[in-house]
């Protein structure tokens, strides 16, 4: 299990945004979470803290109790919300180089590159070079680069951010076949968003754990959809009262 304890992580000289703030957080295994908070929660920093890209300054992460960082980089896999093309490498290319960098052999990297191309329906888009690909796309190639190392823990961020809706249904019918053991973390800033396929909500709001329990549970708090967006808004500091 992917668990953080007493998460603190602060930006800007001297140290003088805080950004997460003690959190404390288990990502359950085989389910889908949706990390839900408005822009500037934390949401990006968490991420990044469970990936191992970005180390704590107070507290820590671990995987079943081991906290080192080849742990976290060899369980846990993580899409950014700005994925980069890679100049000059097709599909195909730059999905291989994020495999070979994990540290698998030019065959199974090969191999593997081809099974996530395949997962994310982008077949026929493989020899194409990657900054001739649509923005939704290039989402896609972001997921099969996380995809490559098939890591129990799957952690992505804003994977539909600046999607139009039909690039957005695609993107979550997508997700629906996606196995990740360890669990699958989906952070977003949009209330709709739980209008996909979730088993849990976890609410983030200046850097603090607002709510984390089952989908059911938080969508009990309102009558419907314009209820929910209401809740929300309360829980982060958002609402009119």
């Amino acid at each position: 299990m992917l668990e953080a304890r007493d998460l603190h992580f602060s930006y800007g000289r001297g140290r003088g945004t805080l950004v997460l703030a003690g959190v404390d957080w288990q990502v359950a295994p085989g389910a889908t979470t949706l990390l839900l908070g408005p822009n500037g929660a934390g949401k990006s920093t968490l991420l990044k803290l469970l990936s191992g890209f970005e180390r704590p300054q107070r507290g820590s992460v671990s995987v079943a109790g081991d906290a080192s960082r080849d742990t976290l980089h060899r369980e846990v896999a993580w899409m950014p919300q700005d994925v980069q093309p890679a100049r000059g490498l097709t599909v195909a290319e730059q999905v291989e180089y994020v495999a070979w960098l994990a540290g698998l052999d030019r065959a199974t990297a090969r191999r593997r590159a081809g099974d996530a191309i395949e997962a994310v329906d982008l077949v026929a888009k493989r020899d194409v070079r990657t900054d001739r690909i649509s923005g939704g796309q290039l989402r896609r190639v972001g997921l099969a680069q996380a995809l490559v190392r098939r890591a129990p823990v799957l952690l992505l961020d804003e994977p539909t951010a600046g999607l139009d809706p039909a690039q957005t249904l695609n993107f979550r019918s997508i997700l629906r076949d996606v196995e990740a053991p360890g669990g699958v973390v989906v952070s977003t800033h949009q209330v709709n968003d739980l209008e996909q396929d979730v088993d849990r909500v976890t609410v983030l709001a200046e850097g603090e754990l607002r709510f984390d329990g089952p989908v059911e549970e938080f969508r009990g708090l309102g009558g419907g959809a314009d209820d929910l967006v209401t809740v929300f808004a309360d829980m982060v500091g958002g609402g009119s009262h």
